[in-house]
């Protein structure tokens, strides 16, 4: 199979944000992105991973370019971000969406839901009146909602339904590349499941290039091709999800799974627990900037910095000095970490099933129906 073109791409990316200066004291700059490289495929689902502060969202607004790059590069489709005229941004608009956390901030409570998702429309010229508002009932029914619902507004919706608004809002212009910062953050966990699965329908059937931001690991775990960890403003490991949450090869990647819950009663594992809180980014620290919370630090990584490298064939890269020595746990190890009376019940369990399931067969074309008690 023919590798995935690059459809979205970062080299070197920088974003500073200079604060207002004080009295007496120099201005402080927040370095919330620092030299950041990856590469989006056609047709994926990359997701950028990382605890609250580490700049992943600032990152998500930079590669749509909401707001500009302090450095580097962001290319689409070949093409450079940075020197784009007004009427250029505006047309790279229509091809790249975002969706946003808040699904009720993000939305103008003084506009119909109709006319929120019927303005994409308007902005880039797609279609005559009546074709936009067949599109706007169509999109509504797609993402789970009446057509009716365009005549009301935001605030008579729930949490989980605006959010749907504003998916559906991304989608009118039929763009390429997705992009939504923490989507489903702000719900319920039982709406979480409903959007993560209609965002994944969605894909499949417009061909969708996703890119999720999130802190959430069980949710990525689930709609992830590849994750990027993001650490105070740099990624640190980034890999196929599979490979990533079986064996994490970047300690503070070990440190993000080990805390993601297990409905498992019978697993048991050691929590990989990091010290300390997340630095201040006007000041990173020398070397590693993970080294001030590492349990596996060394001399070297207080004063080199790691550079993000592969470690294997299969795409992983990871920053850190000794990602080859160390043996990190991830999920893949939940399994052998369980008691031996815990594998012998689960072995158990799993043959009841298997036997449950040769009854359960439906007969063979042709033959007869059995009719049940």
């Amino acid at each position: 199979m023919s590798p995935r073109q690059v459809i979205l791409e970062a080299r070197a990316l920088e974003r500073r944000f200079v604060t207002a200066r004080p009295l007496f004291r120099e201005a402080t700059v927040v370095h919330a992105v620092s030299g950041v490289d990856l590469a989006v495929e056609e047709g994926e689902t990359f997701a950028i991973v990382g605890e609250s502060g580490c700049g992943k969202s600032t990152l998500a607004r930079v590669l749509t370019r909401l707001i500009p790059a302090s450095g580097g590069s962001v290319r689409y489709a070949g093409r450079d971000l940075g020197g784009l005229k007004p009427a250029q941004i505006r047309a790279l608009r229509r091809e790249v969406q975002f969706i946003f956390q808040d699904p009720f901030s993000s939305l103008n409570p003084r506009m119909t839901v109709g006319a929120l998702i019927e303005e994409p429309l308007r902005i880039h010229r797609i279609g005559t009146g009546p074709e936009r508002r067949a599109r706007v009932a169509q999109l509504l029914e797609r993402v789970g909602l009446p057509a009716q619902a365009a005549g009301r507004y935001p605030h008579e919706f729930s949490g989980g339904q605006r959010q749907r608004i504003g998916i559906a809002r991304a989608l009118a212009s039929g763009p390429k590349v997705v992009v939504g910062d923490e989507p489903v953050s702000a719900l319920d966990v039982s709406i979480q499941a409903q959007v993560v699965n209609l965002l994944a329908d969605l894909k499949r059937e417009f061909g969708l290039t996703l890119v999720i931001i999130a802190h959430d690991l069980a949710v990525i775990r689930h709609m992830a091709d590849r994750v990027a960890v993001m650490y105070l403003g740099q990624i640190v490991e980034l890999a196929p999800a599979a490979d990533l949450f079986e064996v994490p090869r970047h300690p503070y990647t070990e440190a993000l799974v080990s805390a993601i819950p297990l409905p498992d009663p019978g697993a048991r594992r050691a929590r990989a627990r990091v010290a300390g809180e997340l630095p201040d980014p006007t000041a990173p620290p020398a070397g590693c900037r993970f080294h001030p919370r590492c349990p596996y630090a060394i001399g070297r990584c207080r004063t080199d910095a790691p550079q993000l490298s592969p470690r294997d064939a299969g795409g992983r890269q990871v920053a850190c000095h000794r990602a080859e020595e160390l043996a990190l746990a991830g999920l893949g190890s939940v399994a052998a970490a369980r008691s031996p009376a815990a594998r012998k019940r689960f072995d158990l369990y799993r043959q009841a099933r298997a036997a449950q399931a040769q009854t359960d067969q439906p007969p063979a074309e042709g033959g007869p129906i059995q009719q049940g008690d």
